[in-house]
């Protein structure tokens, strides 16, 4: 089962457009305060199990995490469980930054 992969200038046109993808960010909460997209939502892989309903089935969803390899893993989770409109960020938030995208520290104050 493949991956679907979005490279960061695809996803920095998409988050601009009328109709974004929900962006989520599987990273540590620790991860999250150092850098994070602007309009990401997070949800560390280690919970995403316990809350798979946050995750919209309708929507275009991208998933982001350092380098890639978190992120694939919930994109192939919930292609497993019948999500179709799930994407990678191909080489995650390091490749966001390496081609000078803009991060700030993610606000957890709503984080449960």
């Amino acid at each position: 089962m493949l991956v679907k992969e979005i490279d960061s200038r695809e996803l920095a046109i998409r988050l601009a457009s009328e109709k974004p993808p929900v962006l989520l960010d599987v990273r540590t909460p620790q991860e999250m305060l150092q850098a994070s997209i602007p309009q990401g939502k997070p949800l560390p892989l280690s919970v995403l199990p316990l809350r798979i309903e946050e995750v919209p089935s309708e929507q275009e969803v991208v998933f982001y995490c350092r380098t890639g390899a978190r992120s694939a893993q919930a994109c192939l989770y919930l292609t497993q469980r019948g999500y179709d409109k799930v994407y990678n960020l191909h080489g995650g938030i390091v490749s966001w930054v390496s081609h000078g995208l803009p991060v700030a520290p993610m606000n957890l104050s709503s984080f449960n």
